[in-house]
């Protein structure tokens, strides 16, 4: 917990309490949505391996391994690759040492790609996402006051952009809608970090939504629930958020009947 990297200093984490929100996340993807959930080994020599996301880029059947913009974290790209190998995924590494790409900042709409230029992402990186990526638009967002560009916004359904309300996220959303040729629905919550939240299209269950805890962010938690098509699932994440982490962070969903 002490070496995790994070933006500025603050409380200490509460290892166990962090163990039990994690279990509790990885129980409802697995025990509450049925989906399968492949889990990589922890590594304690990478204090920032729970945060899976920003190692892979995952879109239909290509996986682009990213090159994390923290030199001490670039070793986590490995754990990723041989998990996704096991999923015979088309995989892509990204070897330009001038390149640096977090997931953290890579926004998938289901239409287009909207890629947060950070202090832990490049343009190059950008290019050789939009290089990946092909068949999809790929649009960069400068991101100034926050780490990552899910640090303030995500999908919250197929069309439906979940968003802070600080002015730098307000921001990051005008330079989204100038940049794409299609308009998007947003639901703006009073909290930038409660913007980050896990949304789901599952056959058996229709939209689901992860998001976070009504008593972390009580005001954004009631936006939430005006969602009435979505079975909305509350989840508290006090821990890893004091390192920088959000819900999106720990996991990377891959859409794939799995053979294993």
């Amino acid at each position: 917990c002490r070496q995790a990297l994070r933006r500025v200093a603050g409380p200490e984490v509460d290892l166990a309490r962090a163990e039990r929100e994690h279990q509790l996340y990885v129980g409802v993807l697995r025990g509450k949505l049925g989906l399968q959930v492949l889990e990589l080994p922890a590594d304690e020599s990478l204090p920032d391996c729970v945060f899976v996301e920003d190692a892979a880029v995952v879109c239909e059947e290509t996986a682009l391994l990213t090159r994390p913009g923290a030199p001490s974290r670039r070793k986590e790209v490995e754990a990723m690759k041989r998990v996704l190998e096991s999923l015979n995924l088309n995989i892509v590494e990204m070897v330009d040492e001038n390149a640096t790409l977090d997931g953290g900042d890579v926004l998938f709409t289901g239409r287009e790609f909207f890629v947060g230029l950070s202090r832990r992402t490049n343009q190059r990186g950008a290019e050789i996402l939009a290089d990946t990526f092909k068949d999809y638009a790929v649009s960069t967002v400068p991101v100034h006051d926050s780490l990552h560009l899910k640090s303030f916004c995500s999908m919250a359904g197929p069309n439906l952009i979940a968003i802070g309300s600080s002015e730098a996220a307000q921001k990051a959303l005008k330079t989204m809608q100038q940049m794409s040729d299609h308009r998007y629905d947003k639901l703006t919550v009073p909290d930038d970090a409660a913007a980050n939240c896990i949304y789901l299209n599952i056959p058996s269950k229709g939209h689901v939504l992860l998001h976070r805890a009504p008593e972390e962010y009580p005001e954004s938690a009631k936006v939430f629930e005006k969602l009435k098509d979505h079975m909305l699932i509350p989840i508290a994440n006090t821990e890893l958020e004091k390192v920088d982490g959000a819900l999106t962070c720990c996991s990377v969903l891959i859409n794939k009947t799995s053979e294993l």
